[in-house]
């Protein structure tokens, strides 16, 4: 995030695309509805499905799963045409205009009708919205990124909001809201095939010279490692061997079939986790954990606050904290001096990550601080940006459209969306295990607009087949409004009507993240 959660208080317009805010970020999606009730901010609602928060839009676009570039890229196309751009912002601190200004030339009101399903009045609407209407922020989630095109979605997102003048100010900026409680301290970490810790690559010599020094080895010459979605089907051929943390592949990977396959090939599987899993049950060697309530460690969080955890129990016999056993493996494998303490580890972070330099235990003690913080008396930054770019001037990135992996066809109509519901959590290793959420909603289902339920022969709580190329599951229909005709819905935390068994597996290019936000289906009604 450019910007903090708390800043969304001072915008006058959201723009807010791809995040089921209240579902899957409730706190934040609590703030999000105070700042529009008590504090006048309009928002702009981009969603297939009538999310809660289209109850308090000014303006929903409810486009089609999979064409977020038209969309996006029409409204600056309209904003352009009619000069609401900011056009002395653009000449001061941005570059390549007239090359994106070419590209976007195509995506006429017209034809992004066509493509998205919006109808143009409301396209102008929204354009005029977000240029004219304040200082305005981006916030999105996964169901931008999880898309074939998934890069290109987030660069049009960072062109809408450059070419509006948002990006550098308070209240303003490019938003992702993170799917996880540690996922941005995971990838601020090095957990990234590219780079070491501070997204620092891996192939610059003067890094690796750096972290050669620290840990008292000679300087090798490291290339980028494989991405989670090539190490999966590269088992049990190129990889032989797979360690994984807190990850649950057989529920949580597209095409998860496949995914399965390609485990049970392995030579060596190691699972470390809190649960036994379903990809525990495949695994040679399971390793227990500790969970985040019995141990000490940090946090870095979506608004890139570095926040302390503190240890409250003392983990159950035989599991031992993540940091521990990791230090057994490396020790075992000839690793001399492996930092065993959470201050020894920290010491090595701060003293090889830039934006975490000027952080110290005792400066965490209160509320955390925002990165980068690079000296000892650095205050945080809650907004970037400010005044200028880290590579000068910010890049207006041209676009083109692409279709998403698969389309509804004759064989398979439905347009298959997943995510995440209120009540429960990713592969559900967790909330399935906590006996309210679970109570809430036990089994998986489908959501499905009441005109395909009619043409079906569906009511609420029947049993229906959701296929794909992939494979089917059965599970209970749920007859809803929020749906579009022709499109339906399957959450992912139910390992017995997983939908995972019917994702594609089709990647992004450039980031290799899977399309789980849209692929072709087919609903059928089950006889009991």
């Amino acid at each position: 995030m450019t910007n903090s959660l708390s800043e969304v208080a001072k915008s006058d317009v959201i723009f807010l695309i791809g995040s089921n805010t209240t579902w899957c970020h409730p706190v934040f999606g609590y703030l999000l509805k105070q700042a529009v009730r008590n504090r006048g901010a309009k928002l702009i609602v981009c969603d297939p499905r009538r999310i809660d928060l289209v109850e308090f839009a000014d303006i929903w676009l409810q486009h089609r799963n999979g064409s977020d570039v038209a969309l996006l890229s029409g409204l600056q196309h309209i904003i352009m045409r009619e000069g609401w751009h900011a056009s002395e912002y653009i000449a001061e601190r941005t570059e390549n205009f007239e090359e994106y200004r070419k590209s976007m030339e195509w995506f006429t009101p017209e034809r992004v009708e066509e493509l998205t399903g919006v109808p143009q009045d409301d396209l102008y609407a929204a354009a005029e919205l977000f240029a004219r209407g304040g200082r305005g922020a981006i916030y999105y989630c996964m169901g931008v990124t999880q898309h074939t095109h998934g890069v290109d979605n987030v660069k049009a997102v960072s062109n809408l909001s450059l070419i509006t003048g948002n990006l550098g100010f308070e209240g303003g900026g490019v938003n992702p809201l993170r799917g996880q409680s540690n996922v941005q301290g995971a990838c601020d970490m090095g957990c990234l095939p590219n780079v070491f810790t501070g997204y620092q690559p891996v192939t610059s010599p003067e890094v690796q010279d750096r972290f050669a020094k620290r840990w008292g080895s000679q300087p090798t010459a490291p290339k980028p490692g494989l991405t989670a979605t090539a190490m999966i089907p590269a088992s049990g051929d190129r990889i032989k061997a797979l360690y994984i943390m807190g990850e649950n592949p057989i529920v949580s990977d597209p095409n998860a079939n496949h995914a399965e396959e390609c485990l049970k090939k392995l030579d060596l599987l190691i699972v470390q986790d809190i649960f036994l899993t379903e990809t525990a049950k495949l695994a040679d060697v399971v390793l227990p954990a500790a969970a985040f309530a019995e141990k000490k460690g940090t946090y870095t969080n979506t608004e890139r606050r570095v926040q302390l955890s503190r240890k409250a129990f003392e983990p159950p016999a035989g599991a031992r904290e993540d940091c521990a056993i990791i230090a057994d493996i490396a020790t075992r494998l000839g690793a001399k001096d492996f930092p065993r303490t959470m201050a020894g580890l920290w010491q090595e972070i701060v003293e090889l990550t830039p934006q975490y330099a000027g952080m110290t235990y005792e400066r965490l003690e209160d509320c955390g601080l925002q990165w980068p913080c690079p000296t000892a008396d650095h205050p945080g930054t809650p907004f970037l940006h400010k005044g200028k770019f880290a590579r000068g001037k910010a890049l207006l990135s041209p676009l083109t459209y692409r279709a998403p992996a698969e389309e509804p066809d004759a064989e398979f109509p439905i347009r298959l969306s997943t995510g995440r519901l209120l009540q429960h959590y990713h592969t559900g290793s967790m909330t399935r295990r906590a006996k309210v959420l679970d109570s809430l909603v036990p089994t998986g289902q489908v959501e499905i607009s009441p005109a395909d339920a009619q043409r079906l022969g569906v009511r609420t709580g029947d049993r229906v087949r959701v296929s794909t190329r992939r494979g089917s599951i059965v599970t209970f229909a749920q007859v809803v409004e929020r749906v579009a005709e022709g499109a339906a819905f399957v959450p992912f935390h139910f390992q017995e009507a997983s939908a995972n068994r019917l994702t594609n597996d089709a990647l992004d290019p450039v980031a290799a993240i899977p399309e789980y936000k849209v692929c072709a289906a087919r609903l059928e009604r089950v006889e009991i």
